[in-house]
């Protein structure tokens, strides 16, 4: 869709899913490939090292001098992906949201000696709202929340008041909303294509890096554990589908806390492109 509509506009993409950056994941992230591309030209796709994880702050200063570089040639620029904080840094800033060093380290320690399971518990208890919506795998943004929730004794998602930044540009943010069942069942098929296209063997190459943050993620994570015998490839696959669909769901919940946000139902695709068109009304020169 991003392609289809950079092509009627004459247009750039910029990626906003946060584990497309990096140049040593590719079939795992669903990187569109260079044919894929069609010409159109994409940021943030290979333009990151896993070894130099990229975060939203720093996505969002890195992006908005991108756009105002771009602006002088385009009129319209598409933003493709589902990184609901990185989407969120980039069009409204980021909340100013506490920070404690020492709180953060004993975190980090507690995490390293008793695992994420016990983390979770208590984000559960303390922000049923953020806990419902975030990355339940990702440590980091665990850490994060639970370090806001102990230093200030209110809640994460409280710091996440969608008082938006002013940006010199205008924003017109659209969610393709699918039957569940039938985006389930393009979850599943589209894990059976990455494993055929080869996701084993890149998961294998990066065994030394493992225990990196950027590569603690669906389709990753659950072929690392495969690969040091903890279940065999058919289990592994059926985590990543189920894994896959539970990210989903969240991904959702994140984009329903933003009423600006247009949801698309249609699932023909050129009901879908026609819809974007009639609510972006550019004016002609």
């Amino acid at each position: 869709m991003g392609i289809a509509l950079a092509k009627h506009w004459n247009t750039v993409v910029l990626s906003a899913d946060s584990r497309q950056f990096y140049k040593e994941t590719s079939i795992g992230t669903a990187k569109p490939s260079l044919e894929e591309q069609a010409g159109i030209q994409h940021f943030f796709v290979d333009s990151h090292s896993i070894h130099n994880p990229l975060s939203s702050a720093q996505y969002e200063k890195q992006a908005l001098t991108l756009l105002e570089q771009e602006f002088k040639k385009h009129d319209v620029i598409l933003m493709v992906g589902g990184s609901g904080m990185f989407v969120d840094a980039l069009c409204y800033g980021l909340d100013d949201i506490p920070h404690d060093v020492d709180v953060k380290n004993e975190l980090n320690q507690e995490f390293e000696q008793n695992g994420l399971a016990a983390l979770l518990i208590e984000l559960k208890a303390k922000d049923p709202v953020y806990f419902e919506s975030t990355d339940l795998k990702n440590p980091v943004r665990i850490i994060r929340a639970l370090e806001v929730i102990r230093i200030s004794g209110k809640t994460y998602s409280s710091y996440q008041k969608f008082q938006p930044q002013t940006r010199d540009f205008e924003i017109h943010k659209f969610v393709i909303d699918l039957p569940r069942e039938y985006l389930y069942q393009r979850i599943n098929h589209r894990v059976g294509l990455m494993m055929k296209a080869g996701l084993l063997e890149e998961v294998r190459e990066l065994i030394p890096y493992q225990d990196l943050q950027t590569l603690n993620t669906v389709g990753y994570s659950e072929l690392f554990s495969h690969l040091r015998n903890e279940f065999d490839l058919e289990r592994a696959i059926e985590l990543i589908q189920q894994n896959t669909r539970r990210y989903a769901k969240r991904q959702l919940t994140w984009f329903r806390r933003d009423p600006k946000n247009q949801w698309i139902s249609e699932t023909d695709f050129d009901l879908q492109f026609q819809y974007v068109l009639n609510h972006v009304q550019l004016d002609s020169k």
